[in-house]
């Protein structure tokens, strides 16, 4: 199918893992992607190179989502190289960044992990807000962790993402007459590099087999769940946080 024509989308975080399988699948559905990254040049431009190879448009741009400078530079090349509409914002960029217990965390840390949860969303989604017609979606990324607290050392992590899901519903409520919808998803154990840096290979597995589907989720799988909430089928969700974990935990 091809259920995204004609239109604009920035996917922050969008070089690997969840970010890379969400620009993928936009774009095989006739979407323009901005492949927003900040560090990885190499994993965002392989991210684009993918796509144009399968025939759709893509640009890889380096952007700190935490600065609201570098989120208008973002902004303006996305409508300087694809027009003057951005249609579809999926704030998939953010982090664990460490996992440190309550005595362990200083005021440095704990403004590093809500900056690249929370306040990237709110930089990014007020930067794109001008440019985005009428019947727009944006997708926020929260977590489990925002519903059960996280686990070990990830206090900060948690209260980011309790964070996304009310910033979510706010907006929801605020662009509802301008027919935006916003809405988030909150993934549970997903196979991707995230868990291979911050969670012991013995924990995965236990998680897993604790799962009523008895197995870690795949990113495609989260990918497939944007689709639906940025295309027309998704047409009356809105402000809603969709869990995807495999039945860990029920809402």
């Amino acid at each position: 199918m091809n259920e995204l024509p004609q239109k604009v989308a920035i996917v922050t975080g969008g070089g690997r893992d969840i970010g890379r399988a969400v620009s993928l699948k936009l774009a095989q559905e006739g979407a323009a992607v901005v492949v927003n990254y900040f560090d990885n040049p190499a994993d965002a431009s392989e991210t684009a190179r993918m796509i144009m190879d399968g025939g759709g448009k893509a640009l890889a741009v380096q952007a700190d989502a935490t600065k609201a400078d570098d989120v208008q530079k973002l902004v303006s090349t996305c409508i300087n190289v694809f027009g003057p509409h951005i249609h579809i914002l999926v704030n998939v960029a953010g982090g664990l960044v460490g996992r440190k217990k309550m005595e362990e965390m200083d005021e440095k840390f704990w403004d590093s992990v809500l900056d690249v949860n929370l306040k990237s969303a709110f930089l990014v989604t007020k930067a794109v807000l001008p440019h985005m017609p009428d019947g727009g979606a944006i997708v926020n990324f929260s977590s489990q962790a925002a519903r059960d607290g996280g686990g070990f050392g990830a206090i900060a992590y948690a209260t980011a993402k309790g964070g996304v899901l009310t910033f979510t519903r706010g907006l929801a409520k605020e662009l509802g007459p301008r027919k935006i919808r916003v809405n988030c998803i909150s993934p549970g154990m997903i196979n991707t590099s995230f868990h291979n840096t911050f969670t012991k290979p013995e924990v995965r597995q236990k998680v897993a087999a604790m799962t009523p589907l008895g197995r870690e989720g795949e990113a495609r799988e989260v990918a497939d769940l944007v689709l639906f909430l940025a295309s027309a089928r998704s047409s009356f969700v809105n402000g809603e946080s969709i869990e995807i974990n495999g039945g860990t935990y029920f809402v």
